[in-house]
Protein backbone atom coordinates (compact mmCIF):
# COMPACT_ATOMS: atom_id res chain seq x y z
CA UNK A 1 0.00 0.00 0.00
CA UNK A 2 0.81 3.63 -0.75
CA UNK A 3 1.95 6.38 1.94
CA UNK A 4 -0.98 8.40 0.74
CA UNK A 5 -0.83 12.14 1.30
CA UNK A 6 -2.32 13.81 5.03
CA UNK A 7 -0.96 17.29 3.92
CA UNK A 8 -0.19 17.41 0.26
CA UNK A 9 1.85 20.54 -0.56
CA UNK A 10 0.29 20.40 -4.16
CA UNK A 11 -3.00 19.52 -5.46
CA UNK A 12 -3.46 19.26 -9.44
CA UNK A 13 -7.31 19.82 -10.17
CA UNK A 14 -8.31 17.80 -13.50
CA UNK A 15 -11.92 18.94 -14.63
CA UNK A 16 -13.30 15.96 -16.74
CA UNK A 17 -16.15 16.45 -19.04
CA UNK A 18 -16.48 12.85 -21.70
CA UNK A 19 -12.85 12.63 -21.92
CA UNK A 20 -12.83 8.83 -21.89
CA UNK A 21 -10.65 8.56 -24.71
CA UNK A 22 -7.71 11.00 -22.81
CA UNK A 23 -8.67 11.08 -19.17
CA UNK A 24 -6.19 7.70 -18.74
CA UNK A 25 -2.98 9.30 -20.64
CA UNK A 26 -3.49 12.24 -18.47
CA UNK A 27 -3.63 10.65 -15.02
CA UNK A 28 -1.08 8.08 -15.74
CA UNK A 29 1.58 11.06 -16.67
CA UNK A 30 0.89 12.51 -13.10
CA UNK A 31 1.03 9.61 -11.40
CA UNK A 32 4.70 8.81 -12.85
CA UNK A 33 6.31 12.30 -11.57
CA UNK A 34 9.52 12.60 -9.86
CA UNK A 35 7.85 14.29 -6.87
CA UNK A 36 7.10 11.53 -3.98
CA UNK A 37 3.60 10.67 -4.10
CA UNK A 38 3.60 11.58 -0.74
CA UNK A 39 3.56 15.42 -1.18
CA UNK A 40 0.52 16.01 -3.78
CA UNK A 41 -2.88 15.00 -4.35
CA UNK A 42 -4.90 14.99 -7.83
CA UNK A 43 -8.63 15.84 -7.77
CA UNK A 44 -10.64 15.10 -10.60
CA UNK A 45 -13.87 16.39 -10.82
CA UNK A 46 -16.29 14.72 -13.06
CA UNK A 47 -18.43 17.13 -14.66
CA UNK A 48 -21.69 14.61 -15.24
CA UNK A 49 -20.10 13.09 -17.90
CA UNK A 50 -22.37 10.65 -19.71
CA UNK A 51 -19.68 8.11 -21.84
CA UNK A 52 -17.43 5.77 -20.09
CA UNK A 53 -15.40 8.57 -18.17
CA UNK A 54 -16.85 7.11 -14.64
CA UNK A 55 -15.66 3.82 -15.68
CA UNK A 56 -12.18 4.79 -16.69
CA UNK A 57 -12.08 6.61 -13.44
CA UNK A 58 -12.58 3.46 -11.30
CA UNK A 59 -8.86 2.37 -12.15
CA UNK A 60 -7.31 4.91 -10.72
CA UNK A 61 -9.40 6.70 -7.20
CA UNK A 62 -8.20 3.36 -4.92
CA UNK A 63 -9.28 4.76 -1.48
CA UNK A 64 -6.97 3.26 0.15
CA UNK A 65 -4.06 2.77 -2.58
CA UNK A 66 -4.32 6.09 -4.98
CA UNK A 67 -3.36 9.82 -4.27
CA UNK A 68 -6.48 10.24 -6.82
CA UNK A 69 -9.83 11.46 -5.48
CA UNK A 70 -13.07 11.93 -7.88
CA UNK A 71 -15.56 14.07 -7.00
CA UNK A 72 -18.39 13.53 -9.11
CA UNK A 73 -21.34 16.30 -10.14
CA UNK A 74 -24.80 14.72 -10.80
CA UNK A 75 -24.98 17.19 -13.84
CA UNK A 76 -22.83 19.24 -16.02
CA UNK A 77 -21.94 22.40 -14.34
CA UNK A 78 -19.84 23.30 -16.93
CA UNK A 79 -16.42 24.03 -16.45
CA UNK A 80 -15.12 26.88 -14.13
CA UNK A 81 -17.76 25.46 -11.51
CA UNK A 82 -16.08 22.62 -11.85
CA UNK A 83 -12.87 23.59 -11.24
CA UNK A 84 -14.15 25.92 -8.72
CA UNK A 85 -15.39 22.44 -6.92
CA UNK A 86 -11.53 20.99 -7.55
CA UNK A 87 -10.19 24.50 -5.83
CA UNK A 88 -12.43 24.29 -2.96
CA UNK A 89 -11.75 20.75 -1.80
CA UNK A 90 -7.75 21.09 -2.28
CA UNK A 91 -6.11 20.74 0.87
CA UNK A 92 -2.86 22.24 -0.10
CA UNK A 93 -1.54 25.81 -0.26
CA UNK A 94 -0.47 25.26 -4.24
CA UNK A 95 -2.90 24.78 -6.96
CA UNK A 96 -2.36 23.63 -10.38
CA UNK A 97 -5.04 22.55 -13.33
CA UNK A 98 -4.19 20.35 -16.08
CA UNK A 99 -7.02 19.55 -18.40
CA UNK A 100 -8.35 15.97 -19.15
CA UNK A 101 -7.23 15.74 -22.61
CA UNK A 102 -3.36 16.69 -22.06
CA UNK A 103 -0.77 15.35 -19.79
CA UNK A 104 2.49 16.66 -18.69
CA UNK A 105 6.42 15.73 -18.35
CA UNK A 106 7.88 13.54 -15.49
CA UNK A 107 9.48 17.00 -13.99
CA UNK A 108 6.33 19.31 -14.01
CA UNK A 109 5.27 19.30 -10.38
CA UNK A 110 8.38 19.41 -9.33
CA UNK A 111 10.30 22.17 -11.16
CA UNK A 112 6.88 24.39 -10.52
CA UNK A 113 6.96 23.57 -6.94
CA UNK A 114 10.37 24.14 -6.42
CA UNK A 115 10.46 27.64 -8.36
CA UNK A 116 7.58 28.77 -5.67
CA UNK A 117 9.47 27.45 -2.34
CA UNK A 118 12.65 28.91 -3.39
CA UNK A 119 10.92 32.41 -4.50
CA UNK A 120 8.72 33.19 -2.24
CA UNK A 121 8.05 36.68 -3.38
CA UNK A 122 7.03 35.34 -7.04
CA UNK A 123 2.45 35.16 -7.26
CA UNK A 124 2.75 31.92 -9.18
CA UNK A 125 4.35 30.05 -12.09
CA UNK A 126 3.63 28.67 -15.56
CA UNK A 127 5.57 26.56 -17.64
CA UNK A 128 6.14 26.44 -21.56
CA UNK A 129 4.49 23.80 -23.52
CA UNK A 130 4.32 21.35 -26.64
CA UNK A 131 1.49 21.47 -28.93
CA UNK A 132 0.57 18.09 -30.04
CA UNK A 133 -1.98 16.28 -32.40
CA UNK A 134 -4.22 13.27 -31.32
CA UNK A 135 -1.69 10.97 -32.22
CA UNK A 136 1.06 12.66 -29.80
CA UNK A 137 3.07 14.43 -32.61
CA UNK A 138 4.87 17.47 -32.06
CA UNK A 139 3.67 20.62 -34.00
CA UNK A 140 4.99 23.71 -32.10
CA UNK A 141 6.55 24.32 -28.88
CA UNK A 142 4.93 27.24 -27.51
CA UNK A 143 5.58 30.28 -24.81
CA UNK A 144 3.55 30.62 -21.95
CA UNK A 145 3.63 34.59 -22.20
CA UNK A 146 3.09 34.44 -25.89
CA UNK A 147 0.46 31.84 -26.24
CA UNK A 148 -0.78 31.90 -22.63
CA UNK A 149 -3.37 28.99 -22.20
CA UNK A 150 -5.28 28.07 -19.00
CA UNK A 151 -3.29 24.83 -17.90
CA UNK A 152 0.50 24.37 -16.41
CA UNK A 153 0.44 27.14 -14.36
CA UNK A 154 0.64 26.82 -10.51
CA UNK A 155 -1.22 29.59 -8.23
CA UNK A 156 -0.57 29.95 -4.19
CA UNK A 157 -4.44 28.89 -3.21
CA UNK A 158 -4.93 31.93 -0.95
CA UNK A 159 -4.62 34.24 -4.02
CA UNK A 160 -6.84 32.21 -6.03
CA UNK A 161 -9.80 32.59 -3.24
CA UNK A 162 -9.32 36.27 -2.83
CA UNK A 163 -9.77 36.90 -6.34
CA UNK A 164 -12.68 35.09 -6.12
CA UNK A 165 -11.81 31.53 -7.92
CA UNK A 166 -13.37 31.20 -11.60
CA UNK A 167 -16.64 32.98 -12.76
CA UNK A 168 -19.06 30.20 -13.47
CA UNK A 169 -20.55 32.45 -16.20
CA UNK A 170 -17.96 32.20 -18.48
CA UNK A 171 -18.67 28.71 -20.14
CA UNK A 172 -15.64 29.32 -21.97
CA UNK A 173 -12.78 31.71 -22.20
CA UNK A 174 -12.79 31.63 -18.04
CA UNK A 175 -9.26 31.26 -17.67
CA UNK A 176 -9.05 34.40 -19.65
CA UNK A 177 -11.16 36.23 -17.09
CA UNK A 178 -9.77 34.34 -14.18
CA UNK A 179 -5.80 36.10 -15.40
CA UNK A 180 -7.80 39.34 -15.58
CA UNK A 181 -8.74 39.37 -12.43
CA UNK A 182 -5.30 38.17 -11.26
CA UNK A 183 -3.20 40.13 -13.01
CA UNK A 184 -4.65 43.03 -11.47
CA UNK A 185 -2.40 42.30 -8.11
CA UNK A 186 -0.45 39.45 -8.71
CA UNK A 187 1.98 38.49 -11.34
CA UNK A 188 2.24 35.34 -13.21
CA UNK A 189 6.03 34.31 -13.97
CA UNK A 190 7.65 32.08 -16.65
CA UNK A 191 9.47 29.00 -16.42
CA UNK A 192 11.36 28.80 -19.43
CA UNK A 193 11.17 24.48 -20.13
CA UNK A 194 8.24 23.13 -22.16
CA UNK A 195 6.88 20.91 -18.61
CA UNK A 196 3.19 20.54 -20.10
CA UNK A 197 1.36 18.67 -23.14
CA UNK A 198 -1.32 20.46 -25.09
CA UNK A 199 -3.73 18.43 -27.66
CA UNK A 200 -5.25 20.31 -29.95
CA UNK A 201 -7.58 18.38 -31.59
CA UNK A 202 -11.47 19.37 -32.69
CA UNK A 203 -13.27 18.86 -29.85
CA UNK A 204 -11.19 21.54 -28.19
CA UNK A 205 -13.57 23.87 -26.64
CA UNK A 206 -11.85 26.42 -28.68
CA UNK A 207 -12.97 25.42 -31.63
CA UNK A 208 -16.29 26.43 -30.83
CA UNK A 209 -16.43 29.81 -32.68
CA UNK A 210 -19.44 31.36 -31.89
CA UNK A 211 -19.45 30.14 -28.77
CA UNK A 212 -15.89 31.63 -28.16
CA UNK A 213 -16.91 35.04 -29.71
CA UNK A 214 -20.09 35.30 -27.30
CA UNK A 215 -17.92 34.93 -23.98
CA UNK A 216 -15.36 37.24 -25.97
CA UNK A 217 -17.94 39.87 -25.61
CA UNK A 218 -19.06 38.92 -22.44
CA UNK A 219 -15.66 39.24 -21.43
CA UNK A 220 -15.19 43.06 -22.85
CA UNK A 221 -18.38 43.99 -21.27
CA UNK A 222 -17.21 42.79 -17.58
CA UNK A 223 -13.82 44.36 -17.97
CA UNK A 224 -14.58 47.35 -20.27
CA UNK A 225 -13.06 49.59 -17.40
CA UNK A 226 -9.36 48.07 -17.42
CA UNK A 227 -7.15 49.38 -19.63
CA UNK A 228 -6.10 45.80 -21.07
CA UNK A 229 -8.96 43.46 -20.74
CA UNK A 230 -7.67 41.04 -23.88
CA UNK A 231 -4.47 40.97 -22.28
Amino acid sequence: MKQLPNNPMIAVVVAAYNQEKFIGRCLRSLLHQTLPQNTYEIIVVNDGSTDLTPYALTQFCDANDSIVNVISHDTNRGLPAALNTGIQNARGPYIVRVDADDFVNVNFLNFLYYYLETNVHVDAVACDYLLLNDDEILLERCSCHEKPIACGIMFRKEHLFEIGLYDEEFRCQEERELRIRFEKKYKIHRLELPLYRYRKHSNNITRDARMMEQHHLKLMEKHKHDSNPTH
